[in-house]
């Protein structure tokens, strides 16, 4: 079986928040999540760079790590990782068999019975990693957090990043709204971490529902005292979060030494969030959150030098306020859409990116978007790639590729 091939199949389902097919199915694998020992990681930004951090220290406490993300940027490999190698082929091609031959009803029944793109895929992560023996585990929530497929979980701790707008359309409208099914991760008795910079509406929701839910909670401090390898003033709050979490796993049991905190987020990477490959800047800036992160990293990072910014977004996404966020950081917009059915054309928002920045451009593919850029960066402008997880990984890909071709054979 072609393992790649049969989750693309999965990919038109819609999303169906819920735990029941999720608990049905783990409980036909023999329940592998109660063999490991697990932190779980929820919020709109920065949950993947503190997942990441809290999977490098963990590694260098000696534990044998698993760590779930997504999305995934250039293959699902990457969503599943043990000790930072993405699944290979052949396992996932193995686990894939393993989950149909426990779930015969996962095919046979109807859509409301079937598993989700997202189901399936956190059901082969808890399988690999406790088959891999693993011996701790870092798990990204993917859409909120109470209904999510993740939180069939009980983990050691929980961790709770900054809170903002995204996916109003099943979280709520409100911060108070979104930031308490966020909170959904918080379970009686189970140590929780949230980050300090959270919005005050949203801070006050997470702590009444870590009260109603018996969570011990512990604010993280504003800023991280040591070296952070991940780059941009953001990731400060980030990383006192990943340590704050870490300490919290230590004292439930897991061993965590504080070298091994600081050695994890002196040394951590982090995919696709502000990563330089081929002179090009990748940054999963995805919402307006995001966007204006990434606006102030922009200056700090590349002082003097203009920006010329390849950028496409989904439609469900507040493309407005990113565009207002960062209009004023970029001297000229490549507009193109992402490599998804949920994409934005560019032509409904060009006039829109026209009001924030002069030279806007639309392009058909990602490549275009890049050569074009490029050439106008030729004064020694910066090229930025940003907008949408989904575009940032196809140009990761187009640049790989480039690296490859250009090569001695």
């Amino acid at each position: 079986m072609d393992p790649h091939r049969y989750l693309a199949s999965l990919q038109p389902l819609a999303i169906r928040l819920g735990l029941e097919r999720m608990e049905r199915a783990l409980a036909a694998l023999g329940r592998p999540d109660r063999v490991l020992r697990l932190l779980h990681v929820a919020g709109t930004n920065g949950k993947g760079s503190t997942c990441a951090m809290a999977a490098a220290a963990l590694r260098a406490a000696g534990h044998r790590t698993g760590l779930y993300t997504s999305p995934h940027l250039v293959r699902f490999n990457e969503r599943i990782a043990i000790d930072g190698e993405p699944v290979g082929d052949a396992a996932l091609a193995r686990l894939v068999g393993e989950v149909l031959r426990a779930c015969p009803w996962h095919d046979a029944g109807g859509e409301g019975e079937r598993l989700t793109y997202f189901e399936f895929a956190t059901a082969l992560a808890l399988l690999h990693f406790a088959q891999a023996g693993a011996t701790a585990a870092v798990l990204e929530v993917g859409l909120g957090g109470r209904f999510d497929a993740t939180n069939v979980v009980r983990p050691l701790a929980c961790a709770v990043s900054r809170i903002g707008l995204d996916h109003t359309e099943l979280l709520g409208e409100t911060l108070e709204a979104v930031a308490r099914e966020k909170a959904g991760i918080f379970k009686p008795g189970v140590l929780a971490a949230v980050a300090h910079d959270q919005p005050p509406e949203a801070m006050a929701a997470l702590r009444v529902e870590a009260a109603r839910r018996g969570a011990p909670l512990t604010v993280a401090s504003a800023d991280y005292p040591g070296p952070i390898a991940l780059p941009g003033a953001h990731q400060h709050a980030n990383a006192a979060l990943a340590a704050t979490a870490l300490r919290l796993l230590d004292r439930s049991g897991l061993s965590v030494p504080e070298e091994a905190i600081a050695q994890g987020i002196a040394t951590a990477r982090w995919p696709g969030r502000l990563e330089t490959i081929g002179r090009v800047l990748l940054d999963g800036a995805h919402n307006p959150d995001g966007a204006a992160a990434l606006a102030a990293a922009l200056p700090a990072l590349h002082p003097g030098r203009p920006v010329e910014l390849v950028f496409g977004v989904l439609d469900d996404k507040d493309h407005a306020r990113m565009l207002a966020a960062l209009g004023p950081a970029v001297r000229a917009l490549h507009l193109v859409a992402p490599r998804s059915p949920r994409a934005r054309a560019p032509a409904t928002y060009r006039d829109l990116a026209a009001a924030h920045v002069t030279r806007v451009d639309e392009h058909a593919t990602a490549a275009d978007a890049i050569a074009c850029a490029r050439r106008a960066a030729a004064d020694g402008a910066l090229v930025c790639v940003a907008g949408s997880l989904y575009l940032v990984g196809e140009v990761r890909g187009l640049l790989a590729d480039d690296a490859t071709r250009a090569e001695p054979g």
